[in-house]
């Protein structure tokens, strides 16, 4: 206000000496309402402008907030790609490799179950089920075959105790211990029946499902390598809970997979041998006992009844 007080009375002042000459002492105090109407019409615009800027200033601000969080967005969707495509590419890397002795024992495996399943061997445990159904009969009868082809098999017991970390667990599955090779020493091979089922997840996400449905259903392999796949199942399974914001259950953690098959176990190679049968092969039903009505086992019908031998004279 002090700035335009002082142009108004530079304007009188001009005016008053102007006054004399002109002749037109009146128009001063229109020239000094106009003055004053265009001053305020100024401020006015000025105060419009610096609120219009204020509003573009905040939408540019939105619109970068928008585009960082896009752009955070797009990588972190890159990233994710990213880690499961190389999760991928180490399951491969590790499932391809295999020796001589491992592709030995594999064969021999996936012949003695594909002669179980076309046999439709039924179980001896009582349960009367197919084969396939019961793991204990199905390890049992793999070991033995695979015995029969000269391997030194066995199955093997895993047991371990409660921790901070990981429940209390056991494990059972099969083994071979080879020593053909001089140089490498003994080489231990895991044979684990069904492998994928012990990395599913009924909540899993579809990355995760599809690196499980890349693991082989039998795994034939040293410890060394079993080993890796756990590693990068578990790490895998991680990751899948942490994008899910969920809890990752103990039993699915890296250390309870490895106590299943690399803590210290107990090989049994005697085991007890139950009566595996065919259901090519019926049983034949024992023979039904056929009594004559004129003649009838007095001890099976009056089985309390005694016969006294006669005292001797």
């Amino acid at each position: 206000m002090a700035g335009r007080v002082t142009r108004i009375l530079a304007s009188r002042r001009r005016e008053e000496e102007e006054a004399p000459i002109a002749g037109e002492g009146s128009g001063s105090g229109s020239d000094v309402v106009e003055f004053e109407f265009l001053d305020d019409g100024s401020e006015s615009t000025l105060a419009k402008s610096s609120s219009s800027d204020e509003c573009c200033s905040n939408e540019m601000e939105l619109l970068d907030d928008e585009d960082e969080e896009e752009r955070e967005n797009e990588a972190s969707v890159e990233e994710n790609r990213s880690y499961w495509d190389n999760q991928h590419q180490l399951l491969q890397s590790v499932i391809c490799r295999s020796s001589s002795i491992e592709t030995g024992i594999r064969n021999a495996t996936k012949e003695a179950l594909k002669e179980i399943q076309s046999a439709e061997t039924v179980c001896g445990c009582g349960r009367e089920t197919s084969l396939s159904c019961c793991r204990m009969c199905l390890m049992r009868e793999v070991s033995r075959r695979l015995q029969n082809h000269g391997y030194n098999t066995a199955i093997c017991k895993t047991k371990w105790r409660s921790s901070l970390d990981i429940p209390a667990g056991e494990h059972t599955f099969v083994d071979v211990l080879d020593n053909t090779s001089s140089k490498k020493g003994e080489m231990r091979v895991m044979i684990e029946l069904n492998l994928r089922a012990e990395f599913e997840m009924a909540r899993g996400s579809e990355e995760y499902n599809r690196l499980v449905r890349r693991l082989p259903e039998v795994f034939v392999g040293k410890a060394e390598r079993l080993g890796n796949i756990i590693k990068i199942m578990c790490n895998a399974g991680k990751k899948c809970m942490k994008q899910k914001k969920m809890h990752m259950g103990p039993w699915r953690k890296q250390k309870y997979m490895q106590a299943k098959w690399l803590g210290p176990c107990e090989r049994n190679t005697n085991w007890s041998s139950t009566s595996l049968f065919s259901k090519r092969t019926p049983i034949m039903p024992k023979p039904r006992q056929m009594s004559s009505m004129l003649t009838v086992d007095l001890l099976d019908k009056l089985p309390n009844m005694h016969f006294v031998e006669p005292m001797g004279v």
